[in-house]
This record gives structure tokens, C-alpha cells and sequence, in this order.
């Protein structure tokens, strides 16, 4: 098969994984709390290495006691690693939000930009951060979030065969229109937490099933899962 015609099929698998897990999840917005651009990103940042759930535990007092760009960039940085330790990193997080917040104030207007060259000039900000922040805070998809869930579907799917992000990124854009990235990454990571976990993928349950060459590896008898709703909670976010 030409690598034309691959792409081709993959395209097509694509976009009818996506149109499942719209199905699945019709309701599949950010995990992370927040009120404004700025919130959004100082959450993205501290979501590294750290699961949404402690982050939305952490960020209520953190942004109750500095909710802006222009106070973080002049907050004591003993108290905002105070704040966000139990995110883990936190003395880097807390240098990074800082220094992401001084130079919003600086060089932005105290806006968080919207373009990603700009955004990834911030300290603590790579493609996944600004990929967020550019889908959630403006409608503007620039890129294909690529996350640790994102990461491991898109392989177990035959999407792609790289392990670097980037490059996964890149496999992704060439299989999807551009105002389906966000939707593709989001609802991935949602299917990631409830069906096809890491240790052990309930492909069984799975309505991707017929679609995954892992899964049909990992099954002697093929399986037919139905689109019936999945019983993981979505939270409610902005």
C-alpha cells in the first residue's frame, strides 16, 4: 500500500473514532477550573506531572489570593510554592507562573497572548500548555494537545508510530481538520481515564474496539462494543 492510501485509511479510521467519542462524551469540556486566560495557563502549568483533580483542589486559593497576571508577577514566591506544593515540582511551577505572569505584564499588556510563538516564550510553557490554553481560552486551535492519555490511545489506535510528542502531534494534524483538534485531544483524554486506562485497558467495554489493532491483539475473539453511554463522570468546568 502506497503511503498515500495509508494515510487515507487512517484519515478516515480518524474521523470515525472521532465521530464515536463525540457520541460517547457529547459533553467534554476542559478538567481545569478557571475564570480567565491568565487562570487557565498558571492551571495548565501546574497540571504537569499532577493530575486535574489536585490542581482544581489547589488553584481556589491560589487564585483567591492572587487572581490576576499583575498579582502573581508581584506576589512573595515563598507563598505561591507555598500554595501549589502538593502539585509536586512546585518551586519550579512557582518560578515558571512568576515568570510567565512578569513577562505577560511586561512585553503583553497583562494579556495572555494568542499567538503559540508567543506563548511559548513564557517560562513553563511547551506546545501542550499553549495548545490548551489557545483551544479553551480563545477558540483558537493551533495544534493537537498531545497529553500522557493522548499519547498512549493514539499509538494503541495505529495513529501513529512515534513516542515523542511532537512528532505525535504532527501525525495527528495531518489526520484531522484543523477545527476538530481540541475536540480530538479532549475527548481522547476523557476515554483514556474511563475505558482505555494504562494497565488495563477494558476493551471489552470499548466502542473503539472494532477500530484498535491493540485491541485485537489483545483479544483471541473479536469483540462488538456498543455506543452506550459511558458511566465515568464528566466534571463540571468553565
Amino acid at each position: 500500500m502506497s503511503i498515500t492510501r495509508k494515510w487515507s485509511a487512517n484519515q478516515q479510521r480518524a474521523i470515525e473514532i472521532l465521530i464515536r467519542l463525540k457520541r460517547l462524551y457529547p459533553e467534554a469540556p476542559c478538567t481545569l477550573n478557571y475564570e480567565t486566560p491568565v487562570q487557565l495557563l498558571v492551571a495548565t502549568i501546574l497540571s504537569a506531572q499532577c493530575t486535574d483533580e489536585r490542581v482544581n483542589q489547589v488553584t481556589p486559593a491560589l487564585f483567591g489570593r492572587f487572581p490576576t497576571a499583575a498579582t502573581l508577577a508581584a506576589a512573595d514566591l515563598a507563598e505561591i510554592e507555598t500554595l501549589v506544593r502538593s502539585t509536586g515540582f512546585y518551586r519550579n511551577k512557582a518560578k515558571n507562573i512568576q515568570g510567565a505572569c512578569r513577562m505577560i505584564m511586561a512585553e503583553f499588556g497583562g494579556e495572555v497572548p494568542k499567538l503559540m510563538e508567543e506563548l511559548l516564550r513564557l517560562p513553563g510553557v511547551a506546545r501542550k500548555t499553549a495548545n490548551v490554553v489557545l483551544a479553551h481560552a480563545y477558540d483558537i486551535h493551533a495544534g493537537v494537545t498531545v497529553d500522557t492519555h493522548v499519547k498512549r490511545l493514539s499509538n494503541r489506535l495505529g495513529l501513529t508510530e512515534h513516542t515523542d510528542p511532537i512528532r505525535i502531534e504532527r501525525d495527528l494534524i495531518r489526520l484531522l481538520p484543523q477545527q476538530e483538534w481540541e475536540n480530538w485531544s479532549i475527548r481522547l483524554i476523557y476515554h483514556g481515564r474511563a475505558i482505555c486506562q494504562a494497565r488495563k485497558p477494558l476493551c471489552e467495554a470499548c466502542v473503539l474496539a472494532d477500530l484498535c489493532p491493540s485491541a485485537e491483539l489483545s483479544s483471541s475473539q473479536p469483540t462488538k462494543a456498543s455506543l452506550v453511554k459511558s458511566t465515568a463522570s464528566v466534571p463540571a468546568t468553565k
